[in-house]
């Protein structure tokens, strides 16, 4: 017994003593300097780009750590004393003197002497178990300067064990990966992760937005339980998804390598690292690790009224088909941005009416607290004659690229206060809609502004019985795409109306497949059917291909293939070239429907011999690494050879993401009095009607009515001049990208990604019963210009780089009708003209006195028109209907 109760006693004193043998934490050893060589270099520049065209610098210095203090009852816990010496700068490639701009510079000129000697003043670090836990430098030091300091103090970041673990450094608060050996440290951070304070924005599209990969690895050799080398890169490559050429890469490297030990100070006498932090120097103050904003200053950067005086010129209705146009629209948001409300209201109020609405697009986009209140302030809804300005403002919030709640509640009071315009009405709840899809994608469904329009848009079609006020909610919920509204969409799917139910169909097909439950397929099987009650072709033809742009089931597509051959006889036709369609372009239904096509009865020449000029046809218009383009051309024609629904879609998908780009739908009905023509099933009764919708960007915008009833028809039959009508004009912010990225090496980079669309949409139709013949039109004029920049301003010296892309294109849809035989002429051209194609990069290192050094390189060629390929009867067609002409 007393042989245990000893042998307990020794085991409980050995515990109680700790190791001095075993450490968890690097260490210093007391009364030694440890001397080091440390060099930052930064290089901006296109990935894939020689070294020798890098815009960029370095800083080298020595830097001398010490030990001043060691916590007695924690050995790992250590307060160092950092100072910088004898630092240089000079450019990141050789170059000879003109083209350097530190030839003939000293530091000190550089610098200026204050800065220069906060750099050199020594500071401290609190360091346990090898993580930088407090830095303590002077208050009153300029941002730079301590951030640079932060630079070196994450060098010094390790743990002598293998994991992963979240830590702080100068670029934030990110994960870390370490692996550990005998004599090496390799950490590797997660950017990815990386929390700072700064959140910046991006494009609510991923097919319009802003790729960004990154690594930053630091390989660290030991020598005696201290570092002896420590060298660290870090890469950031930033690109447009639509063009990954238009890219950008940030390359920084630190290194320090330490070069000799000597005697230093001995350490202070203390229990508590603040303490002798102050009895060091009073006037040192703890700062945070991770780098601060400085506050910058744009000396000699124009205001917003020496802006728009530059650039108003190129903002002019007649060029908005030019690239100036977008660019000029980028330049404007840019000073926007930083612009007061006052003085925004000021340049509103003085533009000419011609320029005005672009303006208008312009200050929307901006998106900021003071553009919103100056454009809430400039239009007054209450009033009729501002119409044009009032939509421009509305489009320009749908296609906002990250709303915020403040935008919503302005729309939503808006459309609660008097509203001289019906039609403007219509396109605030629709763009509110818009919002609240993209506020909901960005975690924000819970927001009070969200919330109640939500329960407005909900509430609303079932809730007046005006019919255009039970449309402009059902739109609005389109663009909404809320999961609690498809129950709601599958009822009005149903609808005696034509019109809803087209529009609610529509809807759902936005939906993802997951929302798209048994429910709503046995709705859209009846509406097709027309199991309850007989419904107009374009509905039924929308229900159709909501089915098989969907997952259906096989007893779903035979029973739809055997309605053909008992539909009206241009339905019949429209139904095969759907099929026919989905076969040739191989789409998710095309393997379903083969196999039931093995079944005879289905697959037979009675029921595949149907004749008649309506067609569905799918194609590409570009594929490549970046992004996938297609298109879809949908015709749908009466008995009597009239236009009934006329759809093209353009599609962009890139990196799995899909964005609608473009939707313009032509309908007409109610016609067959005109030609003294019988009615198809179920549309005897219709009113005259012609009109057209489009969907822009993912956003569905307000329909346009060219004529409404026999009278309106009447009267505007004679005077149709074919004249397009406008749909949708203006400058739409595209991309819009703002990222700062806090480098480990203390410096900042200042990252922007933006592009600009003007956009002239148009349609037209003409009709002439004299030679039996119709012709819709369907116009697209547009400029594009992305522009990418990233910066690195240390306010004492700047360098910079910026790659652009610029296009401007037309794309014309035309669609001639002879309707005086059977089966009618019908001849459907997609045109693309020839347009110019430009890029560029520039690139600039700047000193705060002295000329800069500019480099700019660009190319430009011309991407050759093309007529986009349909159907081969489409050809034949198009051949007969001009021979003819001639």
């Amino acid at each position: 017994m007393q042989r245990l109760v000893a042998f307990l006693l020794c085991a409980t004193a050995l515990v109680g003593v700790p190791s001095q043998g075993a450490s968890a934490g690097p260490r210093l050893n007391n009364g030694r300097l440890y001397r080091f060589h440390y060099n930052v270099e930064l290089g901006l520049n296109r990935p894939r780009a020689s070294a020798r065209g890098t815009a960029g610098f370095q800083i080298s210095s020595d830097v001398d750590i010490s030990l001043t203090w060691r916590n007695p009852e924690n050995q790992d816990e250590q307060l160092l004393r950092v100072q910088i010496s004898n630092v240089q700068l000079q450019s990141a490639v050789q170059r000879s003197g003109k083209n350097n701009i530190f030839h003939g510079s000293t530091t000190e000129s550089i610098l200026g002497r204050e800065k220069l000697e906060a750099l050199q003043r020594p500071f401290m670090l609190l360091w346990k178990m090898g993580k930088v836990r407090s830095l303590y430098t002077y208050k009153v030091e300029p941002v730079t300067i301590k951030n640079l300091k932060r630079g070196v103090a994450s060098m010094l970041m390790m743990q002598l064990k293998s994991g992963k673990m979240v830590e702080a450094d100068a670029s934030g608060k990110c994960l870390v990966e370490y692996k550990a050996t005998k004599n090496q440290v390799i950490r590797t951070k997660h950017m990815e992760s990386c929390k700072t304070q700064e959140t910046g924005f991006t494009s609510h599209s991923q097919v319009l937005g802003v790729n960004w990969k990154s690594n930053a690895v630091t390989v660290i050799t030991l020598e005696d339980g201290f570092m002896k080398s420590a060298i660290a890169e870090e890469l950031h490559v930033l690109s447009i998804n639509s063009r990954h050429s238009t890219a950008t890469k940030i390359l920084s490297r630190q290194s320090l390598s330490l070069w000799e030990v000597t005697t230093g100070p001995e350490e202070e006498a203390g229990k508590d690292a603040v303490r002798v932090v102050k009895q060091v120097d009073a006037k040192l103050f703890s700062v945070g690790v991770v780098t601060e904003k400085g506050k910058t200053r744009c000396k000699g950067c124009p205001s917003l009224v020496d802006t728009w005086r530059a650039v108003r010129g190129h903002l002019e209705p007649d060029y908005l088909s030019k690239a100036s146009a977008p660019r000029s629209f980028l330049s404007l948001i840019h000073s926007l941005r930083n612009t007061a409300k006052a003085d925004i209201l000021r340049v509103l109020r003085n533009c000419s009416k011609t320029s005005l609405p672009q303006l208008v697009d312009a200050v929307t986009s901006a998106q900021t607290p003071a553009s919103l209140s100056a454009m809430l302030e400039f239009l007054d809804f209450h009033k009729a004659d501002g119409v044009v300005l009032q939509e421009r403002f509305l489009y320009a919030c749908g296609f906002s690229s990250h709303p915020t709640e403040s935008m919503l509640q302005a729309l939503l009071d808006i459309s609660k206060g008097p509203i001289a315009s019906m039609e403007i009405k219509e396109s605030v709840v629709m763009i509110m809609g818009a919002l609240v899809r993209k506020l909901c994608q960005k975690g924000g469904c819970d927001l009070p502004a969200v919330v109640t329009v939500r329960e407005l848009l909900l509430a609303g079609p079932e809730s007046t019985q005006d019919e255009a006020q039970v449309q402009m909610y059902l739109l609005a919920l389109k663009n909404a795409l809320l999961p609690e509204a498809v129950p709601l969409l599958a009822r009005f799917a149903e609808s005696e109306t034509g019109t809803f139910s087209t529009t609610a169909i529509t809807a759902l097909q936005r939906y993802g497949p997951e929302f798209i439950t048994p429910e709503v397929k046995q709705t859209l099987n009846r509406v097709y059917h027309q199991n309850r009650r007989v419904y107009e072709k374009s509905v039924r033809s929308a229900a159709a291909d909501m089915i098989l742009s969907g997952t259906p089931s096989y007893a779903e597509v035979k029973n739809l293939l055997l309605s053909i051959g008992h539909l009206p006889h241009e339905m019949n036709k429209h139904m095969l070239s759907k099929v026919e369609d989905i076969l040739r372009f191989d789409m998710p239904a095309s393997k379903l429907v083969r196999r039931v096509l093995k079944d005879m009865v289905v697959h037979n020449y009675d029921r595949f011999s149907k004749v008649g000029s309506s067609s569905a046809y799918s194609g590409y218009m570009t594929r490549s690494t970046d992004v996938t383009s297609t298109y879809s051309l949908d015709i749908l024609y009466s008995g009597s050879g009239i236009l009934r629904r006329s759809n093209m879609n353009i599609y962009g998908q890139s990196n799995s993401a899909l964005l609608h780009g473009l939707q313009v739908a032509i309908e007409a009905q109610g016609l067959e009095s005109l030609i003294a023509a019988t009615a198809d099933e179920g549309e005897k009764d219709l009113e005259s009607f012609a009109g057209m919708s489009a969907i822009l960007l993912d956003v569905q915008l307000r329909p346009v009515t060219f004529f409404k009833g026999y009278s309106d028809l009447m009267a505007k039959m004679f005077s149709l001049s074919g004249d397009p009508i406008n749909v949708v004009k203006g400058l739409i912010l595209l991309t819009d990208h703002s990222q700062a990225i806090p480098l480990q090496s203390g410096l900042r980079a200042s990252v922007e990604f933006q592009g600009g669309l003007a956009v002239d949409i148009s349609g037209g139709m003409e009709f002439s019963l004299w030679y039996r013949e119709s012709k819709t039109s369907v116009n697209n004029r547009g400029a594009m210009v992305v522009v990418g920049n990233v910066t690195v301003d240390t306010d004492f010296l700047s360098v910079g780089i910026e790659v652009s892309f610029e296009m401007e294109a037309a794309l014309d849809f035309i669609t001639t009708v002879q309707f005086s035989e059977y089966p009618f002429l019908v001849c459907m051209q997609m045109d693309k003209k020839t347009f110019p194609f430009r890029e560029a990069v520039s690139k600039v290192e700047k000193l705060s006195l002295g000329e800069p050094f500019t480099r700019r390189r660009s190319r430009e060629q011309l991407v050759p028109g093309s007529e986009f390929p349909l159907h081969q009867e489409n050809s034949n067609m198009c051949r007969k209907v001009f021979e003819s002409e001639w």
